[in-house]
């Protein structure tokens, strides 16, 4: 197996979408994208989840468990990942950069949405006007100029909102 793993070899590919891993677990995990499979459920609120450790980050918002605390301004996490991805707010750091122009981002889904732009690629499409989008999220926002909806409101003075 850690041959695959240095050689780079992905022999493990999916059915539907063509994409490719190095290990048939991989491939599995990401065949639910495609199935809408969610084969882990909380045992407290009955959420469920793709995969084992999302249900456990998600465990630990009943437990209250914050166990990434930021030295900078105390802002606490309960997943590494996010601590270590909110401490290159502070530092400025941005490891992930575009091979195509040299843009540098703080997160690598920045980058991977970033290079769309350079290969044309807007997968998200609104079903009212055809207009498409290259991050799911502009297009959920864009969705809301057709149904008017605004679910932000502001705690003081109560005006609603598109955007956060």
């Amino acid at each position: 197996m850690w041959e695959i793993i240095h050689t780079g070899e992905k022999p493990f590919s999916c059915s539907k979408c063509g994409k490719c891993y190095a290990r048939k677990s991989l491939l599995v995990k990401h065949q639910r994208t495609h199935t809408g499979e969610k084969p882990f459920s909380c045992s407290q609120c009955g959420k469920c989840f793709t995969q084992k450790t999302a249900l456990v980050y998600h465990h630990r918002t009943h437990t209250g468990d914050k166990s990434f605390s930021c030295s900078e301004c105390g802002k606490c996490f309960t997943v590494k990942e996010s601590f270590v991805r909110h401490q290159r707010t502070h530092s400025g750091e941005k490891p992930f950069s575009c091979s195509e122009c040299g843009k540098c981002f703080t997160q690598k889904t920045d980058l991977v949405y970033h290079h769309r732009t350079h290969t044309g690629d807007k997968s998200f499409s609104c079903s009212e006007c055809g207009k498409c989008f290259t991050v799911k999220v502009n297009l959920v926002r864009h969705q809301r100029t057709h149904s008017g909806e605004k679910p932000f409101s502001c705690s003081e003075c109560g005006k609603c909102f598109t955007v956060k």
